[in-house]
């Protein structure tokens, strides 16, 4: 059974969590990644938490969304449905940055539901 201090940063996701519904409630669901995205940073600059915006990783020069305090990957998404390929690709951030959370949020959902994704190991790049 799983206890509180197997999850991965439960402080910082759970801030995050609520910034992103934040951003959510804000701007809505009809509006463009950017948009998303530059609200969730002047929120992290208001809350004095580190992140770093569109960081290149790895040696296949991928760029994530956002890097929170050098632990968690929030990769942002506007469109209907989230697909297998956007879990994929989240989780081949996380093996080239050998980051071990990720957070995947559409904005267009109705009812936002982030989604932690954690690090496979030894996970094969065959999966991409």
């Amino acid at each position: 059974m799983r206890t509180y201090k197997d999850i991965l940063y439960p402080e910082l996701s759970y801030d995050i969590f609520g910034i992103l519904f934040e951003v959510h409630n804000n701007i809505g669901r009809y509006a463009k990644e950017i948009q998303y995205s530059n609200l969730l940073e002047k929120i992290l600059l208001t809350k004095n938490i580190s992140y770093k915006r569109e960081l290149t990783i790895g040696d296949s020069q991928n760029r994530i969304d956002s890097l929170i305090d050098d632990k968690i990957i929030i990769e942002i998404k506007a469109k209907q449905v989230l697909q297998r390929k956007d879990y994929t690709q989240l989780q081949r951030y996380l093996q080239e940055g050998t980051i071990d959370l990720g957070i995947l949020v559409n904005f267009r959902q109705r009812y936002l539901t982030p989604k932690r994704i954690v690090r496979i190991q030894n996970w094969n790049k065959s999966h991409s």
